[in-house]
């Protein structure tokens, strides 16, 4: 079982000095990676589904993994998940190949559709049809990084005659991880992407999405160029003990992302060595 850590850009470590000195207890502890979450704006008051009081401070995923590449050596930066229908995917391609070149290809790019409409008019971008805006989205970053000369012609989003450099370090490009709930979640995950995300779910949830996730791959043929369909999965907050630690891997979890309630840097290293003793 590989472990990531989860927050490693809001509450406490939305400090650089807390961010930097927990990512290198992490990465001393063994644990594999560190992963953003992303809003860009929160409803003020907080209702639901909101996760959290829009006070809460969060560092843009890009930004805050940037500076941890410099802080690391080894860790896998991972954005756990970037709001795809929300971006402009010109721009994200840049600045995701711009951190997978500065950290030495450790980018591990999760994204998901989203589900706060209050940001998505706040952004401009559109709730209703963040699905098919996930796909366009996708299938335009993904030309930018792997075509020779990229071009996409799609229903927003068009572009030829361009080049983008530089393009990742990673070929043909960094691991894409994709956040789904949902039988079109599943179903894209299946034929889009390198690895599945499930946010607070423990081993019974965890079950039932890859259950969802196995009903899909029988419909849905898988490039062999994927590989096979890695499974990691952020469990209720808190910390974990080795029998569920089991539990994950025997339904086929691969990496456990970890989300500590911790208030200060001392806590969420205490934390990693708690856990780290656990597994590593």
């Amino acid at each position: 079982m590989r472990l990531g850590l989860y927050g490693i850009n809001f509450g406490p470590c939305a400090r650089p000095e807390t961010a930097a000195r927990v990512a290198r207890a992490a990465e001393a502890a063994g644990f594999d990676s560190v992963w953003t979450g992303e809003h860009v704006v929160l409803p003020d008051p907080q209702v639901p589904p909101s996760p959290v009081p829009a006070r809460t401070p969060m560092l843009d995923p890009a930004v805050a993994l940037a500076h941890l590449a410099a802080h690391t050596t080894t860790l896998r930066l991972a954005t756990g998940i970037v709001i795809l229908p929300q971006r402009n995917p010109v721009v994200l391609a840049k600045e995701m190949a711009s951190l997978d070149v500065l950290s030495k290809g450790r980018l591990i790019l999760g994204v998901g559709v989203g589900y706060l409409k209050p940001e998505f008019d706040a952004i401009g971008a559109d709730f209703a049809h963040r699905g098919a805006r996930m796909d366009e989205h996708l299938d335009a970053l993904l030309a930018l990084w792997t075509q020779a000369k990229p071009a996409f012609a799609g229903e927003t989003i068009r572009f030829a005659g361009i080049d983008a450099q530089p393009r990742p370090l990673q070929r043909p490009h960094p691991p894409i991880v994709i956040g789904a709930t949902t039988a079109p979640a599943w179903r894209r995950a299946v034929a889009r992407a390198n690895g599945w995300y499930g946010f607070a779910m423990d081993p019974d949830t965890t079950r039932r999405q890859l259950e969802g996730l196995a009903a899909a791959a029988r419909t849905i043929t898988r490039p062999a160029a994927l590989g096979p369909l890695e499974h990691t999965v952020t469990p209720p907050p808190g910390p974990v003990d080795r029998d569920t630690i089991a539990r994950y891997a025997d339904l086929g979890v691969g990496r456990l992302v970890l989300l500590p309630l911790a208030r200060s840097a001392d806590e969420l290293v205490a934390f990693v060595e708690r856990t780290a003793e656990l597994v590593v």
